[in-house]
């Protein structure tokens, strides 16, 4: 990953960042590189908001910063699904949550990987993610937290998913900068992605290709 695209993104340096970028991209490096280091920078971002460094302000600068990186980056992936979808994925930020770090790099992977993409934003509440799942009959759900007390809120939606009757052939994979296998098992997850890659890859797992 580009070491210099990260310490500039993660100190909120948008002009300087937007230049990095250009430069990645003149010089042929690898969309998913560029991304890859969007995510590290946006982990950063988050730390630094758990302690206190950074407040709602910066996370939306850093919000504006990094959808401005996948405008750029976005069209120089090989759209993959202009046919019929290849499945449905449902996504949200758990509720308590505001961080949007990596979710829009799910998201737009998943959509130019041929997945018909339902996101919901930021701050879910649990009800509307289970009448979202049950309206839209995903096969995939994703939930995102980065915050560790929103944990429970993550572990309160599956439960509620499954309470609605849901749970059944539906998979649910979760992501996030503090999320470890551990924290799979205490929400009862499927599975847990570090990347944007991994969310694709079990897509393709579970949906096919």
């Amino acid at each position: 990953m580009d070491q210099k695209l990260i310490e500039l993104m993660a100190d909120l340096k948008e002009e300087e960042t937007a230049a990095r970028v250009k430069e990645l991209v003149e010089t042929k490096t690898e969309p998913l590189e560029i991304l890859a280091a969007a995510r590290a920078a946006m982990e950063i971002v988050g730390k630094r908001f758990e302690t206190s460094e950074y407040f709602i302000p910066d996370l939306v600068m850093a919000g504006e910063i990094l959808t401005a990186i996948t405008n750029v980056v976005k069209p120089l992936l090989t759209k993959d699904g202009e046919g019929p979808k290849k499945g449905r994925v449902l996504i949200a930020t758990v509720e308590g949550d505001i961080h949007d770090i990596g979710k829009d790099i799910v998201v737009f992977l998943l959509e130019v990987s041929g997945y018909e993409v339902l996101a919901l934003g930021i701050d879910v509440p649990i009800e509307t993610v289970v009448e979202k799942t049950r309206e839209f009959k995903p096969q995939v759900v994703g939930l995102s937290a980065f915050l560790t007390l929103a944990f429970d809120s993550m572990k309160n939606t599956i439960e509620a998913i499954e309470a609605a009757g849901l749970r059944e052939n539906l998979k649910i994979m979760i992501g996030g900068g503090q999320i470890d296998d551990e924290i799979r098992q205490y929400v009862k997850a499927d599975a847990y992605g570090r990347d944007a890659v991994a969310a694709v890859n079990f897509c393709k797992q579970w949906i096919g290709e």
